[in-house]
């Protein structure tokens, strides 16, 4: 089939090749005054297929774009888009958008233009993945075709991203998260005294926080004397808050507060920043191993909302504590007589 004139055309390469189907089109035309007109073609792109080459023939004339934009891989744009935004957002949304990046690691060299919605959709169908992970994948993803459009890489109707479906997210060996119980605490406060990483468990249980916004705790934004500590960093508008010490665990907090000039409440050995891999590898999953528990870090802030819900601490108090979505910007303004309830309610458990 003859295509139209001006709308270019595709032909094989010779050889063997993976992708022999070139797709080009004219960019301009030159007066030569001996020979007469001369065309400047320029590739769209190289296809398996005869048909692949034509689709990407016909998406360029419905929406033309530039084609040295065009050349930009899926890599180039995060690497230009991260360097722009990552300066603006906390370290652990930095963490978050690098592990999203991960799952797509099958189109980093993939042509930005070329890559379809079939090729997101087919990153999260086979990821493994569960929905907050899937989640990040889509907003990561969002947020690079955001960037290529306003940077003219893409036209716009080529972001499809709002159409990834993530609903069947699930990954068949995924951990089940559940509250650690009461004899299981138990044991845990009888082994407090014979590794100092015990009470941090204890802490996190106690407190509710997760485990990234402990870790990342300075002792600049701790006051022992009354008994609360400020999350100024956290995944979530709402985790952003003033968070009660009971007094079951105000000893631990002093303890690491005092045991070393680190700048932050935990540290290692060595007095170094933990990060939470290493916390994770080298001292939550060995202290648990010899009392026969499974549980995660996350485990101990479910655990935290299961304690306060059983001693009939209210909802809004709950959520004010550990930070849950719900709570609006408008109450995360604090007054003493907050703080007090806040701390009457975390030493019920």
């Amino acid at each position: 089939m003859k295509l139209p004139n001006g709308y270019g055309s595709v032909y094989k390469l010779p050889g063997k090749r993976r992708c022999p189907y070139r797709a080009i089109v004219t960019e301009r035309w030159l007066l030569d005054v001996e020979t007469g007109k001369k065309q400047i073609r320029k590739t769209i792109g190289y296809y398996e297929t005869k048909n692949k080459a034509l689709e990407a023939l016909a998406e360029y004339n419905k929406s033309p774009f530039d084609l040295e934009s065009s050349k930009i891989t899926l890599q180039e744009v995060y690497d230009r888009w991260s360097a722009e935004h990552f300066p603006t957002v906390s370290e652990s949304n930095i963490k978050g958008y690098k592990a999203a990046f991960l799952l797509c690691a099958p189109l980093v060299n993939k042509r930005f233009v070329d890559i379809t919605l079939d090729d997101l959709q087919f990153i999260a169908d086979n990821s493994g993945k569960n929905t907050p992970t899937l989640k990040k994948y889509k907003v990561l993803v969002g947020m690079l075709y955001k960037y290529a459009v306003i940077h003219d890489i893409i036209p716009p109707d080529r972001n499809k991203v709002q159409y990834i479906d993530i609903n069947k997210a699930g990954n068949p060996n995924a951990y089940n998260r559940e509250p650690f119980s009461t004899s299981e605490i138990a044991k845990l406060w009888t082994c407090k005294d014979a590794n100092e990483y015990y009470t941090v468990m204890l802490m996190l249980i106690y407190t509710g926080v997760r485990v990234s916004e402990l870790l990342d705790l300075k002792k600049e934004n701790i006051n022992l004397k009354e008994r609360w500590f400020d999350v100024t960093e956290s995944k979530t508008q709402a985790g952003i808050r003033k968070v009660p010490i009971s007094k079951k665990v105000l000893p631990f907090f002093e303890y690491w507060y005092n045991k070393n000039d680190c700048e932050y409440l935990l540290s290692t050995p060595d007095g170094k920043h933990f990060e939470y891999r290493n916390y994770y590898d080298s001292y939550w999953k060995p202290l648990l191993l010899p009392l026969n528990m499974k549980h995660r870090p996350h485990d101990c802030r479910h655990t935290c909302v299961s304690l306060l819900t059983a001693v009939n601490v209210d909802e809004r108090t709950i959520k004010r504590i550990v930070g849950h979505k719900g709570q609006g910007v408008t109450q995360q303004v604090y007054t003493h007589f907050e703080i007090e309830t806040l701390l009457e309610a975390i030493d019920k458990i």
